[in-house]
């Protein structure tokens, strides 16, 4: 792994959310995108070298909205950048985690992603990141 890639939080009302990180980091977001596939809507801060990303459900069985209702708003996951990640999928599961999807599948922001299970990581999700070079 080369580095924290980003922080995800999970909020219900990303205008909001954003409205409150924009006035908290003293500019705006970069970037919104729709990620269809997990039932989100997403919106990107840059903070110094790095990003934090907050997550909008946009159905109300998305992971998300799941997460939200269970625990509430907050951290969601933390995402590292990985330089080969079907590489680092294959040593993890040799280490003994539990790889939520082993295909990588396309992400927001440009990047394939897998996610490792809470319950092998000490209750953190985390997910890895690699950038789509097309």
């Amino acid at each position: 792994m080369n580095k924290i890639e980003h922080i995800g939080i999970a909020v219900k009302n990303l205008k909001e959310s954003n409205e409150i990180f924009s006035k908290l980091f003293g500019k705006p977001h970069y970037k919104t995108e729709e990620v269809e596939s997990e039932g989100v809507n997403t919106s990107f801060f840059q903070v110094g070298e790095n990003k934090i990303e907050l997550l909008e459900a946009t159905k109300a069985h998305s992971p998300i909205a799941k997460f939200i209702e269970k625990k509430g708003e907050g951290i969601h996951h933390i995402a590292f950048d990985v330089t080969d990640i079907k590489a680092e999928i294959a040593r993890l599961k040799g280490e003994g985690f539990i790889v939520l999807n082993e295909i990588p599948k396309k992400g927001a922001d440009n990047k394939l992603v897998a996610f490792l299970h809470p319950k092998s990581t000490n209750g953190v999700l985390i997910e890895l990141c690699q950038e789509i070079n097309e």
